[in-house]
């Protein structure tokens, strides 16, 4: 008798996976807890095709990333067919099971019994280099301008404590002199000790552009506080370590963003997605890192629109019908690369403007319209990334056939 297809769900941990196997009968064939490492992985694979007699085996896990990223790296290599369930998914359905627990072991049989029986699941592949390395570089400079950010609002917050003139004179986001001002001179006192041409002969020393009027900027802000408020000193001291962080972190930022643009470049789509207009390095590797590169495993452009949260579901109950809602469930950072590129190219692109204006004229407001170029703009995307197309303007011009 023939031994049937199994299906291997794995909860997966950060030390520690959790694998339970089921036949095509929703029998469990085995359930094991096993180490985050590969030897341990690899015996529990080959036990799995040792009780599978030779038919296939479909596996499936809760995680595509983190702690999961061995156990798919074995399997893939290993020519294993692996399925991605999300955990908000398995989440939702476990309350249809048996018993209110929760287990590592019920959230594994849970993961394999939906592989069993759905038939939307999309199976995982082997990385591409490019698009790994570019997830991990985009998340990172991700971090680093979180960080940066944190750092601003922290700097503001003290200097709003002691110097409030000083933390409104500057933008302190996007002013660079600014923040090479306070790495020397935090206080009201020492500005107004230092005077405004020493300060501007200060400020250019360190290559600070419109030294004179950042000077004459923050000298004013000196002349307007005279009074020393509690714990100036060291909230001073603190701006100027801030300060000096956020430098830091701009210098982090620039050398990831060309570390981000050569990598781009290396992949075969980079040329196609720097051709759309909107979309520049850092946006076209986000795409990249967040698809993979490869539009086979969304198999429509539909497909890849509800990912990124571009296709609304509809929302109808008894006699109310048509209405739409964005997705509770969408990769954000590919929404976040549809929608930023489009209000740029909203700008810049006579085609996409020309679309806007519309949208707008069709009493959209300004977010609609944006989508919906959004959602358009990917359409596009897509075809030029299918044909191995550049982006053009305007559509090319056919010479008239002889009559």
């Amino acid at each position: 008798m023939a031994v049937p297809e199994l299906w291997a769900g794995t909860d997966a941990g950060k030390a520690e996976h959790h694998c339970v196997v089921i036949d095509a009968d929703g029998q469990r064939r085995l359930s094991r807890r096993v180490a985050n490492d590969e030897t341990t992985l690899l015996t529990l694979m080959g036990d799995v095709l040792a009780l599978s007699g030779g038919e296939p085996v479909t596996w499936a896990i809760d995680l595509n990333a983190g702690g999961a990223a061995l156990l798919i790296a074995v399997l893939t290599d290993n020519g294993q067919q692996v399925l991605y369930i999300p955990g908000r998914t398995v989440h939702h359905v476990s309350g249809s099971y048996r018993g209110d627990g929760k287990t590592d072991a019920k959230d594994a049989f849970v993961i394999a019994d939906q592989a069993r029986m759905r038939r939307d699941l999309q199976p995982m592949h082997h990385g591409d280099d490019i698009a790994v390395d570019l997830r991990i570089s985009t998340a990172r400079r991700l971090d680093l301008a979180a960080d940066r950010t944190r750092a601003i609002n922290r700097l503001r917050a003290r200097m709003l404590e002691y110097f409030p003139a000083l933390e409104r004179a500057f933008d302190y986001k996007t002013s660079k002199a600014s923040l090479v001002l306070l790495t020397g001179h935090q206080t009201p006192a020492a500005l107004r000790r230092i005077g405004r041409n020493r300060l501007a002969a200060w400020l250019k020393n360190r290559r600070v552009r419109n030294s004179q009027l950042v000077a004459a900027t923050a000298v004013q802000a000196a002349e307007a506080q005279h009074t020393a408020v509690a714990g100036e000193k060291l909230a001073a001291t603190v701006v100027s370590k801030l300060a000096r962080e956020v430098t830091a972190l701009d210098e982090e930022i620039a050398e990831t963003d060309a570390l981000i643009e050569s990598r781009f470049r290396d992949h075969p789509h980079a040329e196609v997605i720097l051709s759309m207009p909107g979309l520049g390095p850092v946006l076209g590797a986000e795409f990249i890192a967040y698809t993979g590169g490869d539009m086979s495993i969304f198999g429509s452009p539909d497909r890849l629109a509800g990912v990124a949260g571009l296709a609304p579901v509809p929302k109808d109950s008894g006699r109310i019908s048509g209405n739409m809602r964005r997705p509770r469930r969408y990769c954000r950072r590919l929404m976040r690369v549809f929608y930023m590129s489009a209000q740029v190219a909203a700008q810049h692109c006579p085609v996409s403007k020309a679309f806007y204006e519309r949208k707008r004229a069709e009493k959209k407001t300004h977010k609609q319209a944006v989508i919906a170029l959004a959602r358009r703009r990917l359409n596009v995307l897509w075809a030029l990334l299918r044909d191995g197309r550049l982006f053009e303007s305007s559509p090319p011009t056919h010479a008239a056939s002889p009559a």
